[in-house]
């Protein structure tokens, strides 16, 4: 990108107090996008056990079947590191996002074409995961770009409106793709998704003259990496450095992780490598992180400083994912047991999702947030996402209710998921679309894309967790455990993942009221 233009861009102010003229290119990109992805998504569990993984044993189908959709998801919340880094240092978001774009329509050929080969459909799903991962940390803070001080009171209805639309695309991909893939195969099931994929882009495309383009940060001195560097390698006089071997003991805990691949497969060894490293780095440079002052402003270091307090927000999430994600798998597998009407497939059930996103979300701001204010309660993004996990745990108390009741014999109507995605998603309201606002509003002017993407790593290791449940029931011991407490093994997993998001809940809670809000939005 020339630099000269990114500026001129950056420069052109908006109107104060007006939306951005140019939003429109990115929520319709976004609307085509989502569905594009949810499309694929929301029929690839369902796909793979009737279709693709027929070579295998009818008893371990489902499991690999879950285990493929949830390395997939792994995938797609992995690469933002990778959109951010690009955009951040080489591209800027606009270019990152457009070329990403193309890599992704691949990735829909691919599925389409290779209906029927292992190998080449797992490559059209690596593709669609280095695409969509790729832009997905890019596009919330792109349109966050589009907003300085002077229009940002109404970034927030513009992330609930950004928001939206993902789930206006979502709910019509959940409708219509199982029908078409029942109907009409997989072939055109995986390939409409990619005719929007393609559409998608072409918006994109169309906006390139209106958008703010904010011009990729120059190598920096004082970079949170190179704060965080100094912080752990900087010894004075009859000083230790505990945060050192703190760090040290992280690399050698994802060392061994590592050298766990062949037990555990190299995917969840790799993001449990992924963690002990992250939280090796970051718990030690926390510990010195004073030691960076004089070396680096004192605005890097307190920039850094605050970046590790929200990865540490972050962190919390991730057992919500962990639930949130499995609607696409264990739902759908515990809908195939229920009684349904013949015209309906059990993935549409996952319609249910967005459609009370689309539903919840003005609610919310119209109803709900004004009336807890007129009570004299503030509902904060941090007190917001507190309660949106805790009610993803009672979700799948209910799910888990359901297990038991079949398990005994008892035939339940599909109907009865309506609950459960009640709750499910009043939680991801809660949560996810004030992580986008909170996440963007937190992170330092030079790390938006990089911090972005640290939110999208939340799913990653959220499906880390699920994975990690699901290697322990092939463990004979574990399920023998699992036996004597009388239930079964799916109905164990549903309240194993209810109390860990309930527990989440309250740690999340009581880290949220030290937490002190800062604001990292452009002057105007």
């Amino acid at each position: 990108m020339n630099p000269a233009t990114a500026s001129a861009h950056e420069n052109r102010p908006p109107v104060p107090g007006r939306l951005p003229r140019q939003l429109p290119y990115i929520i319709g990109n976004e609307g085509c996008e989502r569905f594009s992805f949810y499309g694929m998504r929301n029929i690839l569990t369902p796909f793979l056990i009737s279709t693709l993984l027929l070579h295998m044993p009818e008893a371990e189908r489902v499991l690999q079947a879950k285990d493929v959709f949830h390395t997939f998801v792994i995938g797609v919340y992995f690469f933002p590191l990778l959109g951010g880094w690009l955009a951040d240092r080489f591209f800027g978001k606009y270019q990152t996002v457009l070329w990403m774009s193309l890599v992704y329509c691949l990735g829909h050929a691919c599925l389409a074409i290779f209906e029927h080969q292992r190998i080449g459909f797992f490559i059209g799903l690596g593709l669609i995961a280095l695409g969509a991962g790729g832009i997905k940390p890019l596009v919330a803070s792109f349109v966050g770009d589009q907003f300085d001080s002077s229009n940002k009171h109404l970034a927030k209805l513009v992330f609930d409106a950004f928001y939206w639309i993902i789930n206006f695309g979502s709910f019509f991909a959940s409708l219509l793709m199982p029908i078409f893939l029942r109907d009409f195969g997989a072939a055109v099931a995986f390939g409409v998704p990619g005719v929007l994929m393609f559409i998608a882009t072409l918006v994109l495309w169309l906006g390139r003259k209106q958008y703010v383009l904010v011009a990729p940060a120059p190598p920096d001195a004082h970079a949170f990496s190179r704060v965080l560097r100094t912080a752990l390698l900087s010894r004075g006089a009859a000083q230790r450095r505990p945060g050192l071997w703190i760090a040290i003991a992280g690399g050698l805990c994802a060392l061994a992780a590592f050298a766990m691949a062949p037990t555990l497969g190299l995917v969840i060894a790799a993001c449990m490598a992924l963690v002990c490293l992250v939280g090796g780095i970051g718990g030690g440079a926390w510990l010195q992180l004073e030691r960076a002052r004089g070396v680096h402003p004192d605005a890097a270091v307190d920039g850094a400083r605050n970046v590790l307090r929200v990865l540490v927000i972050f962190a919390l999430t991730t057992p919500f994912f962990s639930l949130f994600d499995q609607k696409a798998s264990t739902w759908i597998l515990q809908g195939n047991q229920m009684v349904a009407p013949d015209w309906l497939h059990p993935a549409q059930m996952q319609a249910l999702n967005p459609l009370l996103v689309m539903l919840l979300i003005p609610f919310n701001n119209l109803v709900l947030y004004p009336a807890l204010r007129h009570f004299g309660y503030e509902p904060t993004a941090l007190r917001r996402m507190t309660a949106g996990i805790a009610f993803s745990g009672l979700a799948w108390i209910v799910v888990g209710a359901y297990e038991v009741a079949m398990d005994g014999g008892h035939a339940l109507s599909i109907a009865w998921q309506i609950l459960p995605y009640a709750l499910l998603t009043f939680g991801e309201v809660l949560v996810s679309a004030t992580g986008l606002e909170f996440a963007y509003s937190q992170a330092p002017a030079s790390m938006k894309g990089v911090v972005m993407s640290f939110w999208n790593l939340t799913t990653t290791i959220g499906n880390l967790w699920v994975l990690l449940a699901n290697a322990a029931v092939r463990n004979p011991a574990v399920t023998d455990s699992i036996a004597s407490t009388g239930l079964s093994v799916t109905a164990f997993q549903m309240f194993f993942f209810a109390a860990f998001a309930l527990l989440a809940a309250l740690a999340f809670g009581l880290y949220a009221r030290r937490y002190r809000e800062v604001d990292y939005y452009r002057a105007g």
